[in-house]
């Protein structure tokens, strides 16, 4: 059976071989891009299983491809781990909200790279989907998990990998405070140091999701400091608190 592949889109030569050495010691495959515009296109080609992409790169940022494989079904749910070298938190909050699924600050340790990586893979290969025709609902909202598929009423919610297992996890749990650690833990599988603030901007991408296609923001109501939780659609017009 092939190696996962690994495609890397970075325009700086040292940092594209530091990571095709390091990812081949692993045994994964990897395929290298130095601008954008030369992996657009090519994803349903190649078919990799996870995207190392730069912010900081010419003629198309990162942010803006991350913005384009989220649109595009056949790469929503491609797992993203974005490198920036400025550190800034904007960076990561505007990441975050276009769909990435973890980002790293150069200079990165290695190490802590590939744990990010293998969390990553075997977070989007440990979908235990239900039996084919199995319907999860709460109020208007349905999910079905063998087609990985939201809708909020006869609308599908065009969601990433990761807001639908974000939704996946409080479905399952009506009216239950789901921790923010929970969540990263079975949703991102890794300990991400105390960054909630992943789950946050994922949550708010879910709640502007459900607003644009005729839901309530206030479904998804949060615990401070503590979680979220999905309400009853009758009464989360009542104390819904936004991060």
């Amino acid at each position: 059976m092939a190696q996962p592949l690994i495609a890397i889109v970075e325009d700086e030569p040292a940092i594209v071989r530091l990571l095709e050495i390091n990812l081949q010691a692993q045994g994964f495959r990897t395929v290298s891009f130095s601008n954008p515009l030369q992996f657009l296109g090519r994803p349903a080609e190649m078919q990799p299983e996870l995207l190392i992409l730069d912010i900081m790169m010419p003629e198309m940022d990162g942010l803006e491809l991350c913005r384009r494989l989220r649109q595009a079904p056949d790469t929503r749910d491609l797992p993203v781990l974005m490198l920036t070298a400025r550190g800034e938190e904007i960076d990561r909050v505007v990441g975050l909200e276009i769909g990435a699924d973890d980002y790293m600050v150069k200079p990165f340790s290695v190490r802590e790279l590939i744990a990010r990586v293998k969390a990553l893979l075997r977070r989007s290969h440990s979908t235990a989907p239900l039996a084919s025709g199995t319907l999860l609902h709460w109020g208007s909202l349905s999910l079905d998990p063998q087609a990985r598929q939201a809708f909020c009423g006869p609308t599908p919610l065009a969601l990433s990998g990761k807001e639908f297992e974000l939704l996946h996890a409080l479905i399952e749990h009506p009216g239950w405070v789901v921790t923010r650690d929970v969540l990263l833990e079975t949703i991102w599988g890794f300990d991400f140091e105390g960054e909630s603030r992943t789950v946050d901007m994922h949550i708010a991408n879910l709640r502007r999701k459900l607003e644009q296609c005729g839901g309530q923001a206030a479904w998804i109501q949060t615990q401070r400091g503590i979680g979220y939780r999905l309400a009853n659609p009758a009464d989360s017009g009542n104390g819904a608190m936004n991060p």
